[in-house]
């Protein structure tokens, strides 16, 4: 099992954050998006805030690959609508690349 931790900002607009979280709702999130996720071998998926910030951890699948993933979602017509969406309600980190949105992050520390 693999874990990736990510991280991207919301646009920090209490009416679009209140809407993002409704989008994430368990009976909000589109059946293809939930779909697409498993399918491309993550196991486990959370989202959390802080202000409008927002931190991701996926399980996945000793084979799980980024690229693929990356791959797929391009390929995959419903998660390029989602994706589109979702961009009305983020914003890219300031140390983002151009056109990057979650960000990997590096782990610093692990307890012994």
């Amino acid at each position: 099992m693999k874990r990736y931790c990510l991280a991207v900002d919301l646009k920090d607009e209490p009416g679009l954050i209140r809407d993002y979280e409704h989008l994430h709702e368990p009976d909000q999130v589109w059946p293809e998006i939930l779909e697409s996720i498993r399918a491309a071998g993550i196991v486990d998926m959370q989202i959390y805030r802080t202000g409008n910030r927002l931190f991701m951890i996926m399980e996945t699948k000793d084979d799980f690959s980024l690229d693929v993933k990356a791959s797929l979602d391009k390929n995959n017509p419903a998660v390029q609508h989602w994706e589109d969406l979702m961009w009305t309600f983020q914003q890219p980190l300031p140390w983002a690349d151009p056109g990057e949105k979650w960000v990997l992050m590096d782990q610093i520390f692990q307890l012994p």
